[in-house]
């Protein structure tokens, strides 16, 4: 690869400091200093530019293409490195971005110095597939880095370990038959993604977050992203860095699994943990309408009001929220998107301190929105973020027993003060009539101590359904509190029976639970309702081992109907097993065959697959995991008798990680993949 001499560089003495191994293990990860401007950021602007944004998602006709256009249209080396020809933004202004940015009531940015492509946006000495060999020649990540710094933004870079470009990354895409892999050589890949990461960390000034990306090919490791995470922590000991620098992430939740954790922070992609991550930094990341990079066609914009919820849905759970953009390849940001940017800094100008330095909501549900919170002097101030304006002029705030300090409602001029009072465990606020804000209006409910909350019991169970009785726990997350329920869907009264053991229920049942104190409520009620169900019927025949597959070619977002395709082979497999295809990201497959129950009772199937699959027992969908992700598990529970029932899954693939996994729970089966002595088909 030629290498230019940009700069005077002692190669010898690079590699040495970048080759070291230091001493600190997982433990030193957290640093509460580090953090504490992240911490307090809560909101940040993600941008996806490079080279994709010339072909702008289209390709010989198909117009679902963006950041991964160079393997989801497989164009060749020589073709896509054309366009650096082409990359002159001559519209970019990072004045304007930043700006943008900053009016929008963010406080950082994360740009893809470098994305899966390989291409470069800042002024590398390691490769010439960078900014600086196209018509624009100007260091993109030297301009916004000025540029935030100047307006009071961190700056910070995203970089992809994965490299489509590098003739020593490993491995190739299956359809890249003209680049051979005789000679290369991944630890001189590694020793050039460090010597690029150093140039970003010590080039640019002070970087808040390196955002590593494309980490989950085999080549990459647990080791390499310990080794990687401790040595660039030396260069900027105030660096953040994400987990994705680490192998062993659970697919898009984005946090990685026990020992195999490296980074700061955990990063659920297009999606919020439903509980958020306990004790755990994270950061959602999410588009505004489909794609990350610019696609022309793409016009399925999330609407201003979806993207204020979810940002206070996710502050509420204590996570930080990462909104993306996709520039034009002229540099200009598309309008819709500067529309709702624009609309969210309007919101952010009066709200912003509902969102800045807060932790997560105290309580578990609020019928109405949500909740953030910040210690004050003696006591705690509550921001009620209210998506639901109650229609009689009363918000109730359940299961709180603080005394009141201040209720103040938050407006353009300031606050203006609330009358509330106490209803048994709940405070009430007086409202006016109509929403100032009708897609989030914030309340501040100031408290004294910290929140001495009561969350609803909860009602616990191994399933919704049963065939001849269930056994319910309830629980409580607060000592000293007694619980007690009903079994006919009333609210429980204190005279209704204590939920002191488990509860056996053999009959359907809507089961109520609430929480008392010295006789008094001081929570709100939590319903459940179990159903008692007969299993499903198996069926009769003559079986042999083995599954029926038909094997199909195409390129789909989200599973076809396999009935109306032809396809390209079908025979027989023992097992669930993707090695019929052909060597092309472009597949997916239909299994067909029964599987044998031991005995009567709730099953549990589960799929985990990239991209998508679903699995039918009989007529009956139990698992949908379709559309295009990386590797999920989603689970479905059926009631089945004893015997043989017809099981049918359908998959799909449409490039990067390839891999199905069909597993099974069940009386007396722990769960585990579905062992070839269940699988059969008709004789």
């Amino acid at each position: 690869m030629k290498i230019r001499n940009k700069r005077i560089v002692n190669n010898t003495i690079l590699i040495l400091m970048m080759s070291q191994i230091y001493a600190a293990g997982p433990g030193e990860i957290k640093n509460a200093d580090r953090m504490e401007w992240w911490r307090d950021a809560r909101f940040g602007l993600f941008i996806h530019w490079g080279l994709y944004a010339i072909p702008a998602g289209e390709w010989n006709g198909e117009t679902d293409h963006a950041e991964w256009i160079r393997t989801t249209a497989q164009i060749p080396l020589k073709v896509y490195d054309a366009f650096i020809t082409q990359f002159n933004p001559t519209q970019f202004n990072a004045e304007k971005w930043v700006r943008l940015a900053k009016e929008a009531g963010m406080k950082y940015i994360v740009i893809t110095s470098k994305h899966h492509d390989g291409f470069c946006l800042f002024d590398s000495d390691y490769t010439d597939f960078d900014v600086m060999s196209t018509p624009f020649r100007r260091d993109i990540m030297a301009e916004l880095a000025a540029a935030c710094r100047k307006h009071g933004i961190r700056i910070c870079w995203y970089y992809s370990i994965m490299d489509w470009h590098h003739p020593d990354y490993l491995p190739r895409r299956d359809w890249e038959k003209d680049r051979s892999t005789d000679n290369a050589e991944f630890d001189r890949y590694i020793q050039y993604l460090k010597n690029q990461l150093h140039e970003l960390i010590t080039n640019y000034g002070d970087i808040g977050v390196l955002w590593f990306d494309g980490e989950w090919e085999s080549t990459w490791n647990r080791q390499y992203g310990h080794d990687l995470y401790k040595h660039l922590r030396d260069f900027q000991p105030n660096l953040i860095i994400n987990n994705r620098v680490g192998a062993g992430r659970a697919g898009m939740e984005g946090f990685s699994r026990g020992e195999e954790f490296a980074g700061d922070f955990g990063t659920p992609e297009q999606q919020i943990p439903a509980t958020g991550l306990p004790d755990v930094d994270w950061e959602t990341c999410m588009t505004m309408n489909d794609h990350w990079g610019y696609n022309k066609n793409d016009h399925n914009w999330k609407s201003t009001t979806e993207l204020l919820h979810i940002l206070a849905d996710v502050a509420s759970k204590g996570g930080n929220f990462l909104l993306n953009v996709g520039p034009t390849a002229e540099g200009l940001i598309p309008l819709p998107a500067i529309n709702r940017l624009e609309a969210m800094g309007k919101w952010m100008k009066t709200n912003g301190e509902s969102i800045y330095g807060t932790k997560a909501s105290p309580f578990k549900y609020l019928p109405w929105g949500r909740c953030t919170q910040k210690a004050i002097l003696n006591g705690t101030r509550l921001y009620l973020h209210v998506f639901e304006w109650p229609e009689n002029g009363k918000l109730v705030v359940p299961g709180i027993l603080n005394q009141i300090r201040e209720v103040c409602l938050l407006t353009e001029s300031g606050a203006d003060t609330l009358k509330a009072c106490r209803e048994e465990d709940a405070i009430v606020i007086q409202t006016q009539h109509s929403a100032p804000d009708t897609i989030n209006t914030v309340i501040m409910l100031d408290i004294y101590g910290k929140p001495d909350i009561y969350n609803p019991p909860e009602i616990i169970a191994d399933f919704d359904i049963f065939l001849d009785e269930i056994k319910v726990k309830i629980l409580s997350d607060r000592e000293n509190i007694d619980i007690r329920y009903t079994v006919d869907g009333s609210i429980p009264s204190v005279k209704s029976p204590l939920a002191q053991d488990l509860i056996r229920l053999s009959e359907t049942t809507v089961l109520t639970a609430r929480c008392f104190r010295d006789d008094k409520a001081v929570s709100a009620a939590t319903r459940h309702t179990y159903t008692k169900v007969r299993p499903y019927a198996a069926v009769a025949g003559i079986f042999d081992p083995g599954l029926h597959y038909a094997y199909f070619e195409g390129k789909w977002d989200s599973l076809p109907d396999y009935t109306a395709l032809a396809p390209i082979k079908e025979s027989m497999v023992a097992n669930f097993d993707l090695g019929p295809r052909k060597q092309t990201d472009f597949f997916g497959f239909q299994y067909q065959g029964y599987v044998y129950l031991p005995q009567d009772g709730i099953y549990e199937f589960y799929t985990a697959s990239d991209d998508g699959s679903r699995l039918y027992i009989g007529k009956n969908l139990v698992v949908d995991n379709n559309g295009r992700h990386g590797m999920q598990e989603k689970r479905g529970v059926i009631p089945l008798e004893k015997g043989y029932h017809p099981i049918l899954v359908d998959f799909f693939e449409k490039t990067g990680g390839e891999n199905l996994i069909v597993s099974i729970k069940g009386p007396g089966i722990a769960k585990q993949a579905i062992p070839d002595s269940m699988i059969f088909h008709l004789k």
